[in-house]
């Protein structure tokens, strides 16, 4: 007992320090980043813990329902399928074929109506939420300059960083987008609780235009030039431009940095499957959901096809377009696809009339082609079913 009490002390004391020093070199996101991982057990965040931080409601407006297929739940996915699946501790699976729910599962104690965190889809919410405010003349073209809505941007080599650059991960700007450090930008941003200060700080140190370098603090910036280009928050514009004329069935939840501060716009918004598939259809539809145009179709088809830009090892840009992921499609032309580092995805496959969502907690860290090798389980899994 006296052994386990000096262990304690030292422990606390160390801790206690830790979170000291933090504070003292402005550093204080480390002490909530340490309470919420290492001290619980695990290395990183997890896909619920939107309940830890300040949220906005992206309210609902009407439920549109899913249509169900004629072959709703009637193929069940193989063994050798479902022990990948729950390999990677996957918690929902839906396939909308044909504009109607062909296939959900879930694992794990959730359900159709669970909310989780889709960590970097939100980048491709955001994506969308640029559209929307183009289509409506807010943002009056992708080349304005940043400066136009975002005052910081008005002087030296920020001038020339405009929105489509935002937009393609091409700003040039040296945001540390490191997923292992706790001094980085993602954690940072992530357990911090000043987005705007700590995203406005960075520089301009590679020309703009040239270079796809996937950095989070990009999509963060683009929220900003949505709000200002708005007068709204982000939640409110997409609850009333996106999620309610889209049908949501769930409110969503978008954490904020500090209460009733900012949305962490490059990660956490919260919701479900089939609401996330939503997103999906709309960019299947091409902008438009059950005939009314959200967005243009021109907008959606390059968001869907990669941008012209060198990747980091000087080839070219094959996989990323405005906000959205890219790959080829087995039947010609391109999957679109939304993703989060824990293996949150939205793939909108053209070729099949088909979308795609899984949530899970694991993502493999092997790439085939810029893909997580675990992104092709997914849609071979999809395409089982629809045979």
């Amino acid at each position: 007992m006296k052994k386990f009490r000096k262990f304690l002390f030292w422990f606390i004391s160390i801790v206690l320090f830790i979170v000291l020093l933090a504070v003292l070199t402005g550093n204080g996101h480390l002490g909530k980043g340490l309470a919420n991982t290492y001290l619980k057990g695990r290395s990183g965040p997890s896909i619920d813990e939107y309940r830890i931080f300040p949220n906005r409601v992206v309210e609902k407006g009407l439920t549109q329902p899913w249509p169900l297929s004629s072959q709703y739940n009637k193929k069940a996915l193989p063994n050798e399928l479902a022990e990948k699946f729950e390999l990677y501790e996957t918690i929902a699976f839906v396939v909308i074929k044909n504009d109607s729910l062909l296939h959900e599962e879930y694992w794990d104690g959730y359900s159709d109506t669970s909310h989780t965190n889709s960590f970097s889809m939100a980048k491709s919410i955001v994506g969308v939420l640029t559209g929307i405010a183009l289509k409506e003349g807010k943002i009056k073209s992708l080349d304005d300059p940043v400066s136009n809505y975002l005052p910081d941007f008005a002087e030296g080599d920020k001038q020339n960083v405009t929105v489509r650059h935002l937009l393609t991960m091409s700003s040039g700007i040296n945001f540390d987008e490191d997923y292992v450090s706790p001094f980085a930008y993602p954690a940072k941003a992530y357990y911090g609780n000043d987005l705007v200060k700590l995203s406005t700080k960075y520089k301009v140190t590679e020309e703009p235009g040239k270079v796809f370098r996937y950095l989070s603090g990009n999509t963060a910036l683009l929220s900003f030039v949505v709000e200002k280009a708005t007068g709204m928050t982000l939640s409110e514009y997409a609850s009333e431009k996106l999620w309610k004329p889209i049908g949501a069935s769930e409110d969503a939840y978008w954490s904020l940095d500090h209460e009733n501060g900012v949305e962490k716009a490059y990660c956490c918004f919260n919701s479900n499957a089939k609401d996330f598939a939503r997103l999906g259809q709309l960019y299947l539809d091409y902008g438009k959901w059950n005939g009314y145009p959200i967005l243009d179709s021109s907008y959606v088809s390059e968001s869907i096809r990669p941008a012209e830009l060198l990747d980091e090892e000087g080839r070219k840009n094959e996989s990323y377009g405005y906000s959205w992921w890219v790959m080829n499609d087995k039947g010609g032309g391109h999957i679109g696809y939304a993703r989060g580092i824990l293996g949150q995805y939205i793939f909108v496959i053209p070729s099949m009339d088909m979308v795609v969502v899984r949530l899970g907690k694991k993502r493999d860290q092997e790439r085939v082609a810029d893909h997580p090798k675990d992104a092709f389980i997914y849609l071979d899994a999809a395409q089982y079913l629809v045979k």
